[in-house]
């Protein structure tokens, strides 16, 4: 199994006029640093279909998502706050990145692949259930995670936001959810000013001063979340990826280095793996306690260690 890469043209059409920090050029980027760094060669490519008004009301109303398809506009721009605006193209790039998400869930948990990266926009981590918010429409990880939980049966999702802004609509939503556990790291003071006040149990929010670098985040990630996902123990994680927290970033004043990225992926794919095959080892251990044949157990999961 490998790595998946979900995008859609329809993306690059959402475009919010000149100069806009949210632009087309964004998924450009990452097309281009991929075919250099000879990357792209080891993905498998999928095109990210539309997320369903099903899939959208797991996490917003469906009166939301109703008055979403009323505001596109059919011709021109519309501005839903003074941030995030849509074009006549803007309706099916916001469906396809929430879409992008649940694809990559299906596809994993049909051992199709290994992990995925979904490279599509609008963003999400600002939607709230009921309002648009800086940039994003809807909160496309958190379609993800109720997919994960609903259509696979997943009991808990770790969620990783390592953005510069704090993931204010994902902690709305899934604030007090026990089958949530949400880590994040985030300049403050900073938009939207959010994330540190009282935050609930299964928040684990680590603001950052300005000019923090490699040695804050690991002390982050070491300190913080690393002891609540030991405890959480994850079936599934899916990262909430910002990289304007990057030293190169000159709209912010976090200091992070492509190493940063690459470290914290690591530490916390490592923990998502132990916790999988510890789940995979307890599930045969139950399957085989049960078995009252040898033919049933024959059918029991194979700790492989």
């Amino acid at each position: 199994m490998s790595t998946a890469f979900i995008t859609h043209p329809d993306c690059l059409k959402h475009d919010m006029g000149a100069g806009h920090p949210e632009q087309p050029a964004r998924l450009a980027a990452i097309e281009d640093q991929l075919i250099a760094s000879g990357i792209d060669g080891y993905l498998q490519r999928y095109e990210a279909p539309m997320a369903t008004d099903e899939q959208l009301a797991r996490v917003h109303p469906v009166e939301y998502v109703g008055a979403i398809r009323e505001a596109a506009p059919q011709s021109g721009t519309v501005h839903l706050d003074p941030d995030t605006a849509m074009n006549v193209h803007s309706l099916n790039a916001s469906l396809r990145a929430a879409g992008a998400g649940v694809l990559a869930i299906d596809l994993i948990f049909e051992n199709k692949i290994k992990n995925a990266f979904c490279s599509v926009r609008p963003p999400g981590h600002h939607a709230c259930r009921a309002r648009p918010m800086g940039f994003r429409i809807f909160n496309n990880v958190a379609v993800a995670a109720r997919h994960a939980m609903q259509a696979h049966g997943i009991e808990r999702v770790a969620i990783i936001n390592f953005d510069v802004h704090h993931g204010n609509g994902t902690e709305e939503i899934f604030e007090g959810d026990p089958n949530v556990l949400m880590a994040s790291t985030f300049q403050h003071p900073f938009y939207p000013y959010s994330g540190t006040e009282m935050p609930a149990s299964n928040m684990i929010n680590v603001p950052l001063a300005a000019g923090a670098g490699s040695k804050q985040l690991q002390e982050a990630v070491r300190e913080h979340w690393m002891p609540a996902l030991d405890n959480f123990r994850p079936e599934l994680v899916i990262f909430s990826a910002g990289f304007d927290a990057h030293v190169e970033d000159d709209m912010a004043m976090l200091q992070f280095k492509d190493a940063d990225y690459r470290w914290v992926t690591e530490q916390v794919k490592d923990v998502a793996d132990e916790c999988v095959k510890q789940k995979y080892k307890q599930n045969s251990i139950d399957c085989a306690a049960g078995a009252k044949t040898v033919e049933e157990l024959q059918k029991c999961p194979r700790d492989k260690g």
